[in-house]
C-alpha cells in the first residue's frame, strides 16, 4: 500500500512511496500530526541520485520491522533536498554543528516545533565501523524523548539561536579592501593540489567558482591545471561527455558516477573561459562535448533540463560507465581501433576500479589519435544498449538557469546556433511554466505542473541567465524579464535592515528560522549570484538601486570572503566586478560589419564587460527608444556598425574596427 508520498511529483519522494515506512512530505499536516501525537519528527533528507540514500533505503526503510518501529515512535518525513533547499539547509547546519560533518542521506530528529536535537547521516542496519545501527538510534532517541524531554526542550532556544546566526549577520561597517582579491588568489594558489590539480584531497570536488575567480584575476596556471586534470580523469565521461559530481580519490580517477545538471552547467562555462584565455583547443572540446551531452541526454521535450542522472544502474554503482576488455573489443569490432583505445585510455585486464576500467586519458599532453572520434562514437553506440542510470526528470528553475547561461554564452562565443536555440527554449519554458502572475518563480516543474515557491537562488540565477541570453542574442524580451525578476527579488527577498537577501521570500511558510545562504559551494550562493546579476543590471540601466542592493550583499559578506576564498569565490567575483574597471559596450549597426566587433568581444574572456546591441538596426538611423538604457541614442557610423565603450555611461568616441575596440578594452 503506497504511503502519502504517492501524490508527490519529486522522483526522490516517489522512490519511497512503496516503503513500509509511513512517510509524509514536509508540510503543515506532518507538523500537526507530530504535535497531536506528541512525538518527534524524523526528517530524512536525500535526493534521487544519492547512492547511499538508496543503500539506506534497501537496508532499513524497506525492512518491515524497522519501518514499524519508525512509524510507532515518530512522524516520518521525507524531504527532497533539491526541491526544499530551505529545509535541507536548516538540518544540514544542525548535523554539521552536532557531528562536525554532513552529507546525504541526512537523518534529523526534531521537536514538533521543528527544532533539531539529534542528527546524523547514514546509519547501517547493524552496528559497524563505530556507527550504531539504525534501530539503536531510533530506540535511543525515543528513550531520550520519553525520559529527558525537559532537557531537550530547554536546549531548543540555544539551537534556534545557532541556526539563526547566518540570517542575523550584520555588516561590519568596514570598507572593502581591494587587496582581498589578491590575497584570495594567493590563498587559492597555496591551497591548490600541485600534483593532481584542483583543490583538496579525497573525496575531491570540482570547484568552478574558484577556477572562475582565478581566471578573472589572470591567475591562469592553477585554473588551467585544474581544468586539464579534470578533463583527463574519470570524473569526465570520456565517451559521452559531461562530468560526475566528484571523485572518491584525489587524482580525479574514480568518480561517484552521478551526474548533476548544475555541475555540468558551471563547468561548461569554466571550460569556455579557460579556452578563451588559453586558446587550448582541448578545453574548447570539453565545452562542446559537455553541452552536446546536455542537449542529447538531459533536455526534456518542452525545452527544460532534467536534474540528474543516478550513479547506479541495475542496482550497481557505475555499471553503465565502466568497461572490461571484452566489452571494449566487442564494441569497437576492429583490432586497430581496439589497440589505439587500450593505449589512449590505459585500459587493462585488471582495470582501475573493481576489476573494470573507468576510462581516463592515460597519455595527457599527447595529441589525440585521429581514430579517437570513431572510437568514441562506437563506444557511445554500444553503451546506449545498456540499461541506463535512473533519471531525475524534475526541472529545477535555478539549475535550468545555470544551463541557460552556459548555453547562451558558449553559443555566442563559439557561434553555435543550436545552443542558442536551446537556451531560448529553456528560458521560454521557465517564463511560461514556472513564472506566476505576480512575476515570481516556482521552484520545480514535473509532469506539466510547477510546484513550490521559488527561492532566492531561483530568482537570482535566472536574472543573471536572462541577462546573459540578452547579451548573446540582443533580444530585448530577455532583458525585460531579467529586470522584472530583479525587482521581484529585491521586493520579496532583501533584508532592509542588515543587507543581503534571505533564502526564502517574505511570504514563505514559517520555518524554525529564516536563513541566508552565504557560501558558494558547491554552487554560487543566492546572495553572491544576486550581487553579480544586480551589478551587471546596474551597468546596463544606470540605476543606482540595483548597485546599492548588490553592495548590501558585499558589505555583509566581504569580511568572511577575505578569510575563506574557496567558500566565497563567487562573492569575490562580485567584489571584482564592483571595484574593477567595468566597460559598458553598445554595438549598433548592420550585421555584416557588426560581426567582427562581436567576435572581438566574445572571443576573449571579458568578465568586466556588459554588452548591449541593436545589430540589424537601420544603418543610417539611431536607436531612439529601447528597453536597454545603454542603447538609447546610439547609431551606426557611415553605414558601418559602431561600438560605444563607456564607463558608468560616460562614453568614448565610437569605433568601427576590431583593432580599435580591442585597444579600448585593454
Amino acid at each position: 500500500m503506497p504511503n502519502a508520498l504517492a501524490n508527490e511529483t519529486s522522483p526522490y519522494l516517489l522512490q519511497h512511496k512503496d516503503n513500509p515506512v509511513d512517510w509524509r512530505p514536509w508540510g503543515p499536516a506532518a507538523l500537526a500530526e507530530a504535535r497531536e501525537r506528541d512525538v518527534p519528527l524524523l526528517v530524512s533528507i536525500g535526493y534521487s541520485a544519492c547512492h547511499w540514500c538508496h543503500v539506506m533505503e534497501r537496508e532499513s526503510f524497506e525492512d518491515p520491522e524497522i519501518a514499524a518501529l519508525m512509524n510507532e515512535l515518530f512522524v516520518c518525513v521525507k524531504v527532497d533536498r533539491e526541491e526544499r533547499p530551505d529545509v535541507d539547509a536548516i538540518y544540514m547546519d544542525a548535523v554539521q554543528a552536532m557531528t562536525g560533518h554532513g552529507g546525504w542521506p541526512l537523518n534529523a530528529f526534531a521537536t514538533p516545533e521543528q527544532v533539531p536535537f539529534y542528527a546524523g547521516t547514514y546509519f547501517p542496519p547493524q552496528a559497524r565501523h563505530g556507527l550504531p545501527s539504525w534501530r539503536q538510534v531510533l530506540e535511543a532517541i525515543a528513550e531520550a524523548w520519553r525520559d529527558r524531554r525537559e532537557q531537550i526542550v530547554a536546549q531548543s532556544a540555544a539551537v534556534v539561536e545557532r541556526l539563526s546566526a547566518a540570517g542575523q549577520l550584520r555588516p561590519s561597517g568596514a570598507m572593502v579592501d581591494p587587496g582581498i582579491l589578491d590575497d584570495a588568489v594567493a590563498t587559492l594558489r597555496t591551497n591548490a593540489d600541485g600534483v593532481h590539480g584542483g583543490f583538496g584531497g579525497a573525496p575531491k570536488f570540482p570547484q568552478p567558482s574558484a577556477i572562475e575567480l582565478l581566471l578573472r584575476r589572470d591567475e591562469q596556471t592553477v585554473a588551467l591545471d585544474a581544468l586539464r586534470a579534470m578533463a583527463d580523469g574519470g570524473i569526465h565521461d570520456q565517451v559521452g561527455g559531461g562530468f560526475a559530481r566528484y571523485t572518491v580519490d584525489a587524482a580525479w580517477v574514480v568518480p561517484h558516477f552521478e551526474k548533476m545538471l548544475y555541475d555540468n552547467a558551471l563547468l561548461a562555462r569554466a571550460y569556455l573561459h579557460g579556452w578563451q584565455v588559453s586558446g587550448d583547443a582541448e578545453l574548447r572540446g570539453v565545452v562542446e562535448d559537455t553541452l552536446d551531452w546536455l542537449l542529447r541526454d538531459m533536455r526534456g521535450p518542452e525545452g527544460g533540463f532534467y536534474s540528474a542522472l543516478d550513479a547506479d544502474s541495475e542496482g550497481v554503482e557505475g555499471k553503465f560507465y565502466v568497461w572490461s576488455l571484452e566489452q571494449l573489443q566487442a564494441a569497437l569490432d576492429d583490432e586497430r581501433l581496439y589497440e589505439v583505445a587500450l593505449d589512449w585510455y590505459g585500459a587493462s585486464a585488471e582495470g582501475n576500479w573493481e576489476g573494470t576500467n573507468i576510462l581516463v586519458r592515460a597519455r595527457p599532453g599527447i595529441p589525440a589519435p585521429r581514430e579517437l572520434p570513431e572510437i568514441r562514437a562506437r563506444l557511445l553506440a554500444a553503451r546506449a544498449e545498456r540499461v541506463p542510470p535512473g533519471l531525475d526528470d524534475k526541472r529545477l528553475t535555478s539549475w535550468n538557469a545555470l544551463a541557460i547561461a552556459a548555453l547562451a554564452e558558449a553559443g555566442a562565443a563559439l557561434e553555435r546556433d543550436d545552443w542558442l536555440d536551446a537556451a531560448r527554449g529553456a528560458a521560454d519554458f521557465l517564463l511560461r511554466e514556472s513564472r506566476g502572475e505576480d512575476g515570481r518563480l516556482k521552484r520545480s516543474w514535473k509532469d506539466g505542473r510547477a510546484t513550490l515557491p521559488g527561492y532566492l537562488e531561483d530568482h537570482a540565477y535566472l536574472t543573471g541567465a536572462l541577462l546573459t541570453l540578452y547579451e548573446a542574442t540582443f533580444e530585448e524580451r530577455w532583458f525585460v524579464a531579467a529586470r522584472q525578476l530583479a525587482d521581484a527579488t529585491i521586493e520579496h527577498f532583501a533584508d532592509p535592515v542588515n543587507g543581503g537577501f534571505f533564502m526564502t521570500a517574505d511570504d514563505h511558510e514559517r520555518l524554525v528560522t529564516r536563513r541566508k545562504d552565504l557560501e558558494d559551494t558547491p554552487i554560487p550562493s543566492g546572495n553572491s549570484a544576486a550581487a553579480v546579476a544586480l551589478l551587471r543590471l546596474a551597468r546596463l540601466t544606470g540605476e543606482a538601486r540595483y548597485e546599492q542592493a548588490a553592495e548590501g550583499v558585499i558589505a555583509l559578506l566581504h569580511p568572511l570572503a577575505a578569510n575563506h576564498p574557496q567558500a566565497f569565490a563567487n562573492l569575490l567575483a562580485a567584489i571584482d566586478l564592483q571595484l574593477g574597471e567595468v566597460h559598458e559596450v553598445a554595438v549598433v549597426g548592420p550585421p555584416e560589419s557588426a560581426v567582427p566587433l562581436l567576435r572581438t568581444l566574445r572571443g576573449a574572456f571579458r568578465p568586466r564587460v556588459v554588452l548591449a546591441g541593436a545589430v540589424g538596426a537601420d544603418a543610417g538611423g539611431a536607436v531612439e527608444r529601447s528597453a536597454v538604457p545603454l542603447l538609447e541614442g546610439r547609431h551606426a557610423l557611415d553605414g558601418r556598425a559602431a561600438a560605444y565603450v563607456c564607463e558608468r555611461f560616460a562614453c568614448r568616441a565610437p569605433v568601427t574596427s576590431s583593432g580599435e575596440l580591442a585597444a579600448l578594452l585593454r
